[in-house]
C-alpha cells in the first residue's frame, strides 16, 4: 500500500503535461479547434489526404502579381520625353536639295530631346517633340520643312528611349539603368537584360519596387507562374537578392537541425529522410506536422467553411497534418513539396511520454526499496 501512495503521489507531481518534451503532442495539435482559431487569429489544421493533397501542389502563389494591380499602368509611355534619342532621315527629290548628301538625296540627323521637350532640325528650327508620337513628330518636322526643302520626305526612328527606364540592382550580372523601349516589357525581360542572376533561380529572390508599393518572390517562380511577370513601368526598381532556402526539422527525428534545399524541389519524402527519418523509440508516425504560413486563397479552398472568416489576401498560420501509418501518407509525402522557412515537426509518442515518466519515478521506486528492506 505504502508502494502505491508513493506511485500515486509521483504521478500527481510528474504528470505527463509536466514532462519536459521538444514540442506539443500530436493530440494537442490534431484537437485545435479550426473554426474558433480562424477567428483568433491562432492557426487552422488541415490533415493531408487524397482528397486535397493535387489541391496543395497545384496552387498557384499569385500574391506578387496582385501587389501591383491598379498600381501603375505598366509598360512604357509611347509619347516622346526629355532624353529620349531619335534619329532623322531627311528625303528631297532633287539632288542639290538642302539634306542630299553625296548624290544620296537624304540625310540623318542625331537627335536629342533636350530639357525644354524639343529637337532641333536645320532649317526647321526647334520643334516640340516632347508629349508627341514618333508619327506625330514626323508630320510636324516635315510640315516646318515646306517650301524650303524639295518636296521633303521624312522619317524619325528611336535609338533610345531614355525617358523611361527601369533600374536594376542586386545579384545581377550587369546592374544598371535600362531604356524601356515602346513595346511592353516585362520582368523577366529586363532581368534578361541584366545578364539574369548570379545564382541558381530557386536561390534568388526578386523584389520590385513601385512607387509606395513593393512585391518579392522566388525568381523562378516568374517562369512557372507567368502571371506574377508583371509589366515593368517607367522608374520601378528591381533588386536580385541571393537567398538560399532552408527548412528547419525539430521533434522524434534522429537529426534536429536547419537544412537548406539541395535542388530546386524537396518533397516532404525527401526532407524527412535528409534528417534521417524518424526515431523508431519515440515517434508518433501519426503525428508528423509541417507549419507554414499559406495565402488565405489557398486556405479558402482547403476548408470551404471558413471562407467567409477569411477575408483579403492576408497570411494564415496553418498546420499540415500527415500520418505516416497509412502507407497512403507516403505516396502524399512524395507529391507534397517544401518551401522556404517550412518548419517540419515530429511528435513523441505516448508511450514515450510514459518512458520519461518511469525514469522520472524509478529513484522514487528504488529509494522505497531501500527503505522498506531496512525496516524489516
Amino acid at each position: 500500500m505504502r508502494f502505491l501512495s508513493v506511485l500515486a503521489a509521483a504521478g500527481v507531481l510528474f504528470g505527463c503535461s509536466a514532462l519536459p518534451g521538444e514540442g506539443p503532442a500530436a493530440i494537442n495539435i490534431s484537437s485545435q479547434d479550426v473554426e474558433t482559431s480562424a477567428q483568433t487569429g491562432d492557426y487552422t489544421v488541415v490533415v493531408v489526404e487524397p482528397s486535397n493533397i493535387d489541391t496543395i501542389k497545384n496552387y498557384r502563389p499569385l500574391a506578387f502579381a496582385n501587389q501591383f494591380h491598379g498600381v501603375g499602368s505598366g509598360g512604357s509611355s509611347t509619347l516622346l520625353g526629355v532624353g529620349d534619342t531619335l534619329n532623322v532621315t531627311i528625303w528631297e527629290a532633287s539632288p542639290d536639295g538642302l539634306f542630299s548628301s553625296g548624290g544620296g538625296g537624304s540625310s540623318n540627323i542625331p537627335s536629342v530631346v533636350d530639357e525644354s521637350g524639343y529637337i532641333f532640325v536645320p532649317y526647321a528650327g526647334r520643334i516640340r517633340a516632347a508629349g508627341l508620337s514618333i508619327e506625330g513628330l514626323r508630320q510636324s518636322v516635315q510640315q516646318k520643312l515646306v517650301g524650303k526643302a524639295v518636296e521633303p520626305q521624312v522619317l524619325i526612328s528611336l535609338r533610345d528611349k531614355l525617358s523611361s527606364t527601369a533600374v536594376v540592382v542586386g545579384d545581377v550580372a550587369k546592374p544598371g539603368v535600362y531604356p524601356l523601349p515602346l513595346r511592353n516589357t516585362r520582368l523577366l525581360d529586363l532581368v534578361a537584360q541584366a545578364g539574369g542572376a548570379r545564382d541558381a533561380t530557386y536561390e534568388t529572390v526578386v523584389t520590385l519596387k513601385r512607387g509606395n508599393r513593393a512585391g518579392t518572390t522566388r525568381l523562378e517562380d516568374l517562369i512557372d507562374y507567368p502571371e506574377n511577370n508583371v509589366l515593368i513601368a517607367p522608374n520601378d526598381n528591381i533588386l536580385l537578392s541571393h537567398r538560399p532556402r532552408t527548412f528547419s526539422a525539430f521533434g522524434a527525428l534522429k537529426a534536429n537541425q536547419l537544412v537548406p534545399f539541395r535542388t530546386k524541389t524537396v518533397t516532404m519524402a525527401e526532407a524527412l529522410a535528409t534528417v534521417g527519418g524518424l526515431r523508431d523509440d519515440r515517434a508518433d508516425a501519426n503525428g508528423v506536422f509541417l507549419f507554414r504560413f499559406e495565402d488565405a486563397a489557398l486556405v479558402r479552398k482547403l476548408k470551404p467553411l471558413l471562407a467567409d472568416k477569411l477575408t483579403g489576401s492576408q497570411s494564415v498560420p496553418l498546420v499540415y497534418k500527415l500520418s505516416l501509418r497509412d502507407p497512403k501518407g507516403f505516396f502524399m509525402s512524395q507529391k507534397f513539396e517544401m518551401r522556404d522557412k517550412d518548419i517540419l515537426f515530429v511528435s513523441n509518442h505516448p508511450t514515450a511520454e510514459l518512458g520519461k515518466f518511469l525514469q522520472i519515478i524509478a529513484p522514487l521506486i528504488s529509494n522505497y526499496s531501500v527503505v522498506s528492506n531496512l525496516t524489516e
